[in-house]
């Protein structure tokens, strides 16, 4: 207790020598925060990242370190430039000082000496904090080490720093604090911060991948009156201004089927959807789902899509297509297996449900495996609990899962050589359900009796059914051509491709309980 009260002095007598270096500062007429700009010429990287072409044909050669050190020199060196970040470490301090500085494309060191900038100016650059943002011109050069940096002749302090950043070496390795305080976590952790950066590339790519295909992207409601499209309890709210009940969307798909109806041959949207579920590694009630919907095509036309995407998207982040995660190397350039439900769950249980032929039979056998079931659940809901406890686990490489049964899939069409099946797939990798397909349920009398059924098991209990949309049933009825449409999670995608093991390491504010809670 009396360390903890000690440690709480000494960080209130921190947070005090700050605030009054602020209140100086402003009694000295310079005050940081009524800075409104400073023009930047260079980036870290930008300037790090132009070498000499000697330097270049020395890494081609494989040549020693310090060869290639010798040479390290940037094309900038001898120009004036600008640059701007936050101070990350200093050291010196004598009449000669370097400062590392941190920006979003790296770190740039700064060398500061008191005889170039002036005795006045170097008192108050040894005032400044880690943490402290600031802005710097100078010439650019390479010390003898080879590290590219400033000659500070002009320092401005752009903002001053009022609470400490973790200490250096222990860094920001609370997992809870930095998912609350993530600002920080991007401060402190390069990784981190090029994980988010490579998110941005990800969700860009599979723009440019679906655009040049001549997909349309597409804006849908989030507030909707029934939330439909997905098995989920969805998240309850009330409009003031029309005194009515709304949901928010569990699913993007009810909307752009309509605008399949309406002529829109291939669209997509990525965004937001909320699920009223719990949290683990792979589920947060807040995700990024992205759905599309392509007329004239069925689920062998999205399966084809998801492989050439999927490539892409690999090729043009991290410059392979083989990724990967948590030791496990996944090859994304090989044809993806295909396999149906019925054969994964024969593969590796050593069941065949071709030869099951009622729900007896399938309650019998789900008795013998230890799979639990509930009493409302189908010969299909026992096919897929089989497939869940015994086969998910093992689809490693990426495949697709086709043909589910009929019970689990309430927006599919049936196979016509035997409806006790869809034209569906999901599709997995390391385990993990990536995408889910159709060949899209076009048929309004049956959808109609398949919205039926989902009620009646709201009524049994199911708080994920689904509910009749009217709306959605009068646009099937003007008519919908055969589609193809897919669900991609987005940020399950984001994690494999960036070796994040947790959901919350790709989100970058996570949903989290509030502390005092």
């Amino acid at each position: 207790m009396e360390n903890t009260e000690q440690t709480q002095e000494q960080l209130s007598a921190l947070l005090q020598v700050r605030r009054d270096k602020l209140t100086e500062l402003q009694n000295d007429g310079r005050d940081p925060f009524k800075i409104t700009k400073f023009e930047r010429t260079h980036t870290s990287a930008q300037l790090k990242e132009n070498y000499t072409e000697e330097e270049r044909e020395l890494k081609k050669r494989g040549s020693d370190e310090v060869q290639i050190i010798k040479a390290q020199v940037s094309q900038f060196d001898g120009q004036t430039v600008s640059i701007a970040g936050r101070i990350m470490s200093k050291r010196g301090m004598g009449k000669v000082g370097f400062v590392h500085v941190s920006d979003i494309d790296g770190q740039i060191q700064l060398f500061v000496k008191k005889d170039i900038l002036g005795e006045d100016e170097y008192a108050r650059f040894k005032k400044l904090d880690i943490g402290d943002i600031i802005g710097a011109e100078g010439e650019v050069f390479t010390t003898q080490t080879g590290e590219i940096s400033v000659r500070a002749e002009k320092i401005t302090l752009l903002s001053k720093s009022l609470l400490p950043l973790p200490e250096k070496f222990h860094g920001m390795t609370d997992t809870d604090l930095r998912y609350r305080q993530r600002y920080i976590d991007l401060i402190m952790n390069a990784d981190v911060k090029k994980t988010f950066i490579n998110r941005s590339k990800i969700i860009a790519s599979i723009r440019s991948y679906l655009n040049g295909q001549n997909f349309l992207e597409v804006e849908t409601p989030m507030l909707v009156a029934n939330a439909g499209g997905a098995a989920a309890r969805p998240f309850e709210t009330h409009f003031n201004a029309l005194d009515e009940d709304f949901k928010l969307r569990i699913s993007l798909e009810l909307y752009l089927k309509r605008l399949i109806v309406g002529g829109f041959d291939k669209v997509y949207e990525i965004g937001r959807v909320f699920r009223n579920e719990g949290l683990d590694t792979r589920h947060n009630p807040e995700f990024t789902l992205m759905e599309l919907y392509q007329a004239y095509t069925d689920y062998h036309g999205m399966m084809d899509l998801t492989e050439n995407l999927y490539r892409h998207v690999a090729k043009e982040v991290l410059g392979t297509t083989t990724i990967v995660y948590n030791g496990i190397e996944m090859d994304l350039g090989k044809p993806f297996e295909r396999i149906t439900m019925v054969d994964a769950v024969k593969k590796y249980a050593g069941v065949d449900f071709n030869e099951i032929n009622t729900l007896e039979e399938a309650r019998k056998v789900a008795d013998e495996h230890h799979v639990e079931y509930e009493d409302r659940h189908k010969k299909g809901d026992i096919l897929n609990l089989f497939f869940e406890e015994y086969a998910e686990e093992h689809l490693i490489q990426p495949t697709f899962v086709m043909d589910h049964p009929v019970e689990i899939s309430p927006l599919t069409k049936k196979k016509p050589e035997n409806p006790d099946y869809v034209e569906r797939f999901e599709f997995f990798m390391n385990g993990w359900e990536m995408a889910n397909a159709y060949s899209e349920l076009n048929d309004p009398i049956d959808q109609r009796e398949r919205f039926k059924a989902q009620e009646e098991l709201l009524a049994q209990g199911d708080e994920e059914a689904n509910t009749t949309d009217e709306d959605f049933m009068r646009a099937l009825e003007i008519g919908m051509p055969p589609t193809g449409g897919i669900g991609f999670g987005i940020d399950r995608m984001c994690m494999l491709l960036t070796d994040s093991p947790a959901i919350r390491d790709v989100l970058l504010f996570p949903t989290m309980k509030p502390l005092d809670k």
